[in-house]
């Protein structure tokens, strides 16, 4: 009884607004007068802002990473970690979005709404990702090459601490112009000798590798034979040119 007075009540208003149109601007919140009798829900539509070309992102648990959608090939970093991710993307169903790592597996997922699911290392289930500010591209920029000699050595620095060992880094034929892409490769090395360093199996393989060689290919890849780790590199395609963390770990349990 009380619904359909306050339904005619409601009624009512409307007829008197359209006769008499109104003095004050409409009021913030629904955009029409289908709102104010069934909500809003109506509106849940794609119409949703899209997403900033380069933002920082946070999930429940914890993680923070940028997302870098404004090139070529999609980019990811966490908050945490030193390495820049180049990420594939590939279609799912309802016009969804699956970013993939060099090893194929998913680590992204966005919707056509805009909504993010992260899904890398230990979230193979999938956790919801939220908008949480702005952020700084992740695009190489220009590296002169003596600093290419410093990056390496704090590669060989950092790696030598997690093996407890000398580890040396050498870069022999490096092509001009593409120093930054051999400098991020070497720290993407680095950060692969210390996820190493962290199980027992993983430890067993660093204990062995003496020597960290960044060479050439027509496709980035990873190797390992004695004690020599060899990172192949097609600085063409800059960040999507050398192999994860992921594979040069995946290469050294291959061993």
């Amino acid at each position: 009884m009380f619904l359909a007075k306050d339904a005619t009540g409601a009624l009512a208003a409307i007829a008197l607004a359209m006769a008499f149109g109104s003095a004050t601007p409409a009021f913030a919140g629904p955009n029409s007068w289908r709102d104010v009798l069934f909500g809003d829900s109506h509106n849940k539509d794609d119409r949703r802002s899209p997403a900033p070309p380069v933002a920082r992102y946070a999930t429940d648990d914890g993680a923070r990473f940028v997302l870098d959608r404004s090139g070529g090939v999609t980019l990811m970093k966490f908050e945490d970690s030193q390495e820049v991710f180049a990420l594939s993307p590939s279609q799912a169903p309802r016009g969804d979005v699956i970013y993939r790592n060099d090893l194929g597996e998913p680590v992204l997922r966005a919707t056509r709404l805009g909504g993010l699911t992260l899904f890398y290392r230990a979230r193979s289930g999938g956790t919801p990702a939220a908008l949480d500010g702005a952020a700084s591209s992740l695009r190489l920029q220009y590296l002169p090459p003596a600093l290419l000699l410093q990056r390496l050595a704090q590669a060989s620095v950092r790696s030598s601490r997690a093996a407890q060992h000398l580890i040396e880094f050498d870069a022999p034929d490096v092509i001009p112009g593409a120093q930054a892409v051999y400098a991020d490769a070497a720290t993407v090395a680095a950060e692969a000798m210390v996820r190493m360093s962290r199980g027992a199996g993983g430890r067993a393989v660093l204990s062995r590798i003496k020597r960290v060689v960044l060479t050439n290919g027509r496709k980035g890849s990873a190797s390992i034979k004695g004690g020599e780790v060899r990172i192949t590199i097609n600085a063409q395609d800059g960040l999507a040119g050398r192999p994860s963390s992921d594979s040069i770990i995946l290469a050294a349990a291959k061993r």
